[in-house]
């Protein structure tokens, strides 16, 4: 199976994703951090291809990406004025939130009872998230490999594993974002990344909270 690349300048090639999305593929496409790898994320044969492509252990889970806030009730069961603060302060953003994970999310996207989610800030991103629905992405490279901020980036790791790659251009960021644990009893920094643990206390405590 060969690849298709094609422009997110052409109006068509998001209907084409979607398509192939609703289909059971693979889709990759530019985020505000790196190129991710996405299968929509109630899609249990979609998402567990999308670990067979990237050669990833399924034992670990994968974030779900939104559009928009008011699409969190679908893929978390509970939400904190903590976290609201958070979310609405950092998304979209390069800022991975885990959170306690709703029922309705398949345990191949994670096996535990949490889930991380993002908001991307890029347009084409949450373009694709608009029409499809909540997408389970990870990164768009193979587990090992150098993350990918560009199309052909993903093409030389991923040709023939992956349906589509849509080409953005180079992706802005380049640093997968900051992962923060919102479960545990005192907030914690998973992976750092372009957000810090002080820029997120600060808002924080600006919104009242020690």
């Amino acid at each position: 199976m060969k690849t298709s690349v094609l422009s997110a300048l052409d109006s068509k090639t998001l209907i084409h994703a979607v398509d192939i999305l609703a289909r059971h593929g693979v889709v990759a496409f530019p985020t505000d951090t790196v190129y991710g790898l996405a299968a929509r994320a109630f899609d249990t044969t979609a998402v567990d291809r999308l670990y067979s492509i990237k050669g990833r252990e399924h034992t670990k889970a994968i974030a779900v990406l939104l559009s928009e806030i008011r699409q969190l009730p679908l893929v978390t069961s509970h939400l904190s004025e903590e976290m609201k603060l958070i979310a609405k302060a950092f998304w979209p953003g390069p800022l991975t939130m885990i959170v306690p994970k709703h029922a309705n999310v398949p345990d191949i996207v994670s096996r535990s009872k949490t889930l991380g989610v993002r908001i991307p800030d890029h347009r084409i991103a949450r373009q694709l998230i608009d029409l499809s629905g909540p997408l389970a992405v990870t990164s768009a490279n193979l587990s090992g490999a150098p993350n990918t901020v560009t199309a052909e980036e993903v093409v030389a790791q991923l040709e023939g594993r992956v349906d589509l790659v849509v080409d953005g251009g180079k992706t802005p960021g380049g640093i997968p974002s900051t992962v923060i644990d919102c479960v545990s009893d005192k907030l914690e920094v998973v992976r750092e990344g372009p957000i810090s643990l002080k820029m997120i206390q600060k808002v924080l405590k600006n919104g009242g909270f020690s």
